[in-house]
């Protein structure tokens, strides 16, 4: 093929027009330039993504190990999860939630929960219909949307609600091509707390309007005494569905292991989708997923969640406050969300500050919707020596200040 002929090709061939609506998204960006940097020799210190970096606990690792050394364990697996894993994950929710489930009908593991969010996407909406997206919110609830065809609806979350839902809002709206709604609870990027009044009206609300609540749940863990789930709430399968996660509670974000807790007809819906899309996880990560939501004690989720988490969260609360921001300390949670100061346009002049200045990655706020302009936010996802170092740059750049 001549160079003509190549260049003729390069010309005529394009992308599907839905790339166009979407951005390659801020972290898979921005860590491009944190590596770069970190190449130059900066030393940057990553306070942005919630990746836990502690390890699973060592039965857990130890199953994968014994499973993976078995000859039989490395076909493909059931699309819906083996016996062992929808056991588990029942029996999670039995013990930590007081919520019964039929492991066969009411349990499905999840690669994840973006993959959960495509696959109940595809199962309830078709193109136009429209989704209600929290501002702020996970940006994946948005950007898949955009990508499904759907149309997205913001709801407001605000720090003077505890960013909660605004059910006058809410039901002051046109909701007539609404199928779904996002909640995320205890919510990221906020740190807005889990809430029974507020499941109960969720539940209300799903009913009433024939709108399909979908709660995100991996955080009811963090920095939080009493896990909540919205399938607590009397009724609450009949109309919504749960995703939870092993990736922050168990540490064991790499492994993509997540449950939808649905009705047994909504689960069939999402099972037909999944089973046209993947082939199961690997064996050994389901078993030893199922060993750890088995095994994993209180007293390992309190060691974990309460003592070391909290001894971050003092370190990140020190951050915020050098940097003028202002936080509610009731907030839970992976991460800390402030408000900046006045002095700054916006969060991103902030955060870039911080991170050519400093050589600390913050998150700025904007990614999560136009409602998150004001605010910035930590993870605490790095050992106490690395935020007590990050605390001592941001201070000296507030004495050059």
């Amino acid at each position: 093929m001549s160079l003509e002929d190549e260049d003729i090709m390069t010309k005529t061939i394009q992308p599907a027009e839905r790339l166009s609506l979407v951005q390659e998204y801020y972290f898979s960006r921005k860590l491009k330039e944190v590596a770069r940097l970190n190449a130059e020799g900066q030393d940057i210190i990553s306070l942005a993504i919630g990746s836990p970096d502690m390890p699973p606990s060592p039965q857990t690792i130890a199953k994968l190990c014994e499973v993976a050394r078995q000859p039989s364990a490395h076909g493909y697996q059931p699309t819906m999860g083996t016996p062992e894993l929808r056991s588990a994950m029942a029996e999670f929710y039995r013990r930590w939630y007081d919520v019964e489930l039929n492991p066969v009908t009411e349990a499905l593991p999840l690669i994840g929960s973006k993959e959960g969010i495509l696959h109940v996407t595809l199962a309830f909406c078709n193109p136009g219909d429209e989704v209600l997206v929290p501002n702020p919110g996970y940006p994946t609830y948005t950007s898949l949307s955009k990508l499904l065809g759907t149309k997205i609806v913001n709801y407001n979350l605000r720090e003077d609600n505890g960013w909660q839902p605004d059910f006058d809002e809410l039901e002051s709206m046109d909701l007539s091509r609404v199928k779904l709604m996002w909640t995320n609870y205890p919510n990221m990027p906020t740190g807005g707390r889990a809430m029974m009044n507020t499941y109960e009206r969720l539940v209300d609300f799903s009913r009433r309007h024939g709108i399909v609540v979908v709660n995100d749940n991996p955080y009811s863990f963090i920095l939080n005494d009493k896990p909540l789930s919205l399938m607590q709430v009397d009724g609450a399968k009949d109309s919504c569905i749960e995703f939870n996660s092993l990736s922050k509670s168990h540490n064991m974000p790499g492994w993509r292991v997540g449950m939808c807790i649905s009705n047994k007809e909504f689960i069939s819906w999402i099972l037909k989708v999944k089973s046209n899309i993947d082939s199961g996880t690997f064996r050994g990560i389901q078993l030893a997923a199922a060993e750890a939501l088995t095994t994993n004690s209180e007293e390992w989720h309190g060691e974990a969640n309460r003592t070391i988490y909290r001894r971050r969260r003092d370190i990140a609360e020190k951050i915020m406050t050098t940097l003028g921001c202002t936080f509610d300390p009731m907030q839970q949670g992976l991460f800390l969300w402030g408000r900046i100061p006045n002095g700054y346009a916006d969060c991103e002049e902030l955060t870039e500050r911080v991170l050519h200045e400093a050589r600390v990655f913050i998150t700025p706020g904007f990614i999560f919707g136009s409602n998150g302009c004001r605010y910035v936010r930590i993870s605490l996802c790095a050992t106490e020596k690395r935020m007590a170092e990050a605390l001592r740059r941001i201070e000296e750049l507030k004495d050059k200040k």
